[in-house]
């Protein structure tokens, strides 16, 4: 979700509402521990009790292979205002992984359990401390060793992505793996992974057994994700207002621009609408016509103007 789900878009997501938390960008750490100035720059919820303005908590995510500069960055971070600290052991992105981070420790358990505790005992008790994997790098064999390694470390909560390294995000996500995970760990599982509506949410509660769910890419696809899945388990109609809609893209928009230029936000906008498409005909049907705009006034104008005809 790097360079897709920053502040902006997770107060987009947090004003539409039904989710119970939502997790940060991972913030890169390298060669140097991460300041606190950094963690309330990159993450600027945690200057609000780690919350977005609609209250929604936000857990600051992490990502990288020195075990000691990971819990120094940490210890920055509660500094900062974190409230609960993420690890992130699943992206697959090749950049990342190169660099030692991401999906590539887990080929080495060790190296999972020694960041891990090192992070766990570098905070106060009260800070809540999760990471996230993928069932493996190439193959799953080292699946139950690298659940083993977070947990002896002292982990609570373990959100599990149904795919290894190299699967990337071709389908079906494995959820059968979660539920045997979920029989050999006294963790909180979180399945992820293919979940992008109330029946999708419903099959993978099915086969893994999980209560605990996070949802990724989805979300980019339909902002309301959340809200409809959150209304159908309450026995409601799922929520469809296209006229909101237009009024949420013109408003991100504008909030956009109070944090990036002319240029940024409208790739910003452009980069969503390619999401968006996945989850909304119209967009799909327009989508040449968006990304050949050439202003964000122009791109906001067409977004309603295609809604407005749809209606």
């Amino acid at each position: 979700m790097e360079g897709v789900m920053d502040h902006t878009m997770r107060d987009l997501l947090s004003r539409i509402g039904g989710m119970n938390y939502l997790v940060s960008e991972f913030v890169r750490v390298t060669q140097y521990p991460i300041p606190a100035s950094s963690f309330r720059r990159l993450v600027p919820e945690n200057t609000r009790h780690a919350r977005t303005h609609f209250r929604h908590p936000v857990h600051t995510q992490l990502l990288g292979s020195n075990a000691e500069l990971m819990a120094h960055s940490a210890l920055n971070a509660v500094e900062a205002g974190a409230q609960h600290i993420d690890v992130n052991f699943g992206c697959p992105a090749k950049r990342v992984n190169g660099h030692g981070g991401g999906s590539v420790l887990l080929q080495t358990p060790d190296s999972l359990h020694n960041i891990m505790k090192a992070i766990r005992t570098s905070l106060p008790a009260d800070i809540p401390v999760s990471a996230k994997i993928r069932l493996g790098f190439e193959n799953e064999d080292l699946l139950f060793d690298n659940v083993a390694a977070i947990e002896a470390a002292g982990v609570d909560t373990l959100t599990i992505h149904g795919r290894t390294k190299r699967d990337g995000y071709k389908p079906p996500a494995r959820w059968e793996k979660m539920g045997i995970i979920q029989d050999k760990t006294t963790m909180t599982v979180v399945a992820n992974g293919d979940i992008v509506d109330i029946n999708s949410l419903r099959r993978c509660q099915s086969i893994s057994g999980c209560q605990h769910f996070m949802i990724g890419r989805g979300a980019l696809n339909n902002p309301f994700v959340f809200q409809q899945i959150r209304s159908q388990l309450n026995g409601q109609a799922p929520i469809h207002d296209k006229g909101i809609f237009t009024q949420l893209f013109s408003d991100y928009s504008k909030e956009l621009q109070q944090h990036y230029d002319e240029t940024a936000t409208l790739g910003r906008l452009k980069q969503w609408c390619g999401h968006l498409r996945y989850n909304f005909e119209e967009i799909q049907l327009n989508l040449q016509v968006l990304r050949r705009c050439k202003t964000t006034k122009e791109l906001t104008r067409e977004f309603e103007r295609i809604f407005q005809e749809c209606h």
